[in-house]
């Protein structure tokens, strides 16, 4: 019996998701939750599992088609059963967005390559760069071009194997998404490529001007762009890895890479600008300002990555003069900031909460408890144990407004916000009031290490009631965050001092000792939250924290 494998949905507000890549062909046996294709959408980059377990029997959507979420995507039948033929691939369902195969004659036929959609807002891109020139030999999800659209900066892989028949949109041009950009053709079709003359314009649906077609004898420009990319694809590398190595004049292969099969990153290059910066001579002026080198930045200042790392943030010291366009990452974040300033009565609290108990038993404890268990003890399971027990205590601090009526969860889903190099992004541990410290601990890791990794599942992102932000890692006393809409109240973690305080014994007499203090901020809803609500919720936190009894596995 066949199943049917559809679009996830990957939140509430989530109608859609483009198929990056297939982890598996037509004829493979595939297991039941192993990985099957890949998806990103405006929330999440995820790796889709297999429903079942059995052979992949049709493909219905190729990789850089974006479809409705319940769409078919894929049919698995059962073990043994046979695989359709390659000529299935792609036909996908009215709703999707694949690139069709068109018949040109003879024996040879040429799938047309169009402008993926990537994201629910985004109706055009730029192309940016041709990894490939008329004529080159191309397999099937081989980087072909790249895109620059208000969101995110991604290569895009060919739908097929083939050849490259033609170039519809060079270098520079803006297109509507679902727009023909390029033509495969099959490996026969060779002599079949087009070679118009130079500067000869191909017509683009849904713009009122043609744009130039790259044609065969490009002009210089692309040129230099095909050599770049064609030494930097021989590398694993990033779009911004390639674009900083070449505004300064870097070559790749110098850079030694650190990330996953040697890829180069972005701290690779520029820490090899740095150490080669250190060490150059002083260079003859020139008649123009050397290219700014990106630089890191705050994650939650920087760009969202989908199919591959977004254009970085750079340091405001590099900027200095320069008005520079605001992303439409940063520009999202603006909008649903104040949207939840606008929308939500904000009140924030600030609880001073000695940690010198948790710290002893952390310090105690540290390297038996990473051994014995297989992860790091750190303290944010101290915090979210204590939120979850008070929530539980006081639900009006996990309710939700709808309408004019209060929604109160029946279960804790903690969301733990997470920074990554493009963004941040608020993993949740579903039903966290059921778990034991060491569950709380390990969910904590493993969903910071996914969320790094592009591996969190759908229902894992978005579907918080309560929210813990930790900006106390880079040393701020405390902050005031705002609330994660649709959630009625935030909890900061400020940083962790030593402070000299007053402590009284138990005969009541008063001394100064050195004791380990943090912050802890209360951002909540005043709309549905009472002052006088929000500070016993903080006290009963304070008083779970600094009397810690419980067990930590």
């Amino acid at each position: 019996m066949a199943t049917d494998v559809v679009m996830p949905q990957m939140g509430e507000s989530i109608f859609e998701g483009t198929v990056t890549k297939w982890l598996k062909q037509p004829g493979d046996t595939v297991e039941r939750d192993e990985p099957l294709f890949e998806i990103s959408t405006d929330k999440v980059d995820a790796e889709i599992p297999s429903p079942v377990a059995g052979t992949l029997q049709e493909i219905k959507v190729e990789a850089g088609a974006t479809v409705q979420v319940n769409a078919v995507v894929a049919v698995i039948g059962e073990a043994g059963a046979a695989a359709s033929t390659p000529a299935a691939v792609g036909e996908a369902k009215a709703d999707s967005v694949p690139a069709e195969p068109q018949k040109t004659g003879g024996e040879t036929s040429t799938t047309e390559v169009v402008m993926p959609q990537m994201g629910e807002s985004i109706f055009e891109g730029t192309i940016t760069k041709w990894l490939k020139n008329v004529g080159d030999k191309i397999e099937r999800d081989e980087p072909l071009f790249e895109i620059s659209t208000d969101k995110v900066d991604a290569e895009i892989p060919a739908p097929v194997a083939g050849v490259l028949q033609e170039i519809k949109a060079e270098a520079g041009s803006t297109v509507q998404v679902n727009t023909t950009v390029a033509l495969i053709g099959s490996a026969a079709a060779t002599g079949a490529v087009a070679q118009p003359a130079k500067g000869a314009p191909a017509a683009l649906p849904g713009k009122p001007s043609p744009v130039p077609t790259v044609t065969a004898t490009e002009p210089a420009a692309a040129t230099e762009q095909s050599t770049t990319a064609g030494a930097a694809e021989r590398l694993r590398s990033s779009p911004l890895v390639r674009k900083i190595a070449k505004e300064n004049e870097l070559d790749l292969r110098e850079v030694a890479g650190s990330g996953s099969a040697g890829r180069i990153t972005k701290d690779d290059v520029l820490g090899h600008l740095e150490r080669r910066a250190g060490t150059a001579t002083a260079q003859p002026a020139a008649a123009t300002p050397p290219p700014v080198v990106a630089a890191p930045q705050s994650a939650p200042q920087s760009a969202p990555a989908k199919a591959a790392p977004a254009a970085a943030p750079v340091s405001s010291s590099a900027l200095v003069g320069e008005l520079v366009p605001m992303t439409k990452m940063r520009s999202i974040i603006a909008q649903r900031m104040v949207e939840s300033k606008r929308t939500n009565a904000h009140v924030h609290t600030v609880f001073k909460i000695d940690m010198t108990r948790i710290v002893r038993l952390r310090e105690k404890e540290k390297s038996k408890y990473e051994q014995r268990n297989g992860v790091k003890l750190t303290y944010m399971p101290f915090i979210a144990r204590a939120v979850t027990a008070t929530l539980r205590k006081m639900p009006i601090l996990n309710a939700s407004i709808e309408g004019d009526a209060i929604r109160y969860h029946s279960n804790v889903n903690l969301g733990i916000a997470v920074a990554l190099d493009w963004g941040l992004i608020v993993p949740v541990i579903k039903q966290t009031e059921e778990r034991s410290f060491l569950g709380v601990a390990r969910a904590i890791a493993d969903l910071a290490e996914r969320a790094r990794g592009k591996k969190l599942k759908p229902d894992e992102v978005g579907t918080s009631t309560f929210t813990l932000t930790n900006a106390g890692i880079y040393g701020e006393q405390f902050g005031t965050p705002v609330i994660n809409m649709p959630e009625s109240a935030i909890l900061g973690i400020g940083g962790l001092f030593k402070e000299p305080t007053v402590v009284t014994d138990e005969l009541g007499i008063d001394s100064i000792a050195i004791r380990s203090v943090i912050h802890l901020t209360l951002g909540f809803d005043h709309r549905i939250i009472d002052g006088s609500d929000a500070g016993k919720f903080m006290a009963e936190v304070k008083k779970y924290l600094e009397t810690w009894s419980e067990d930590i596995g």
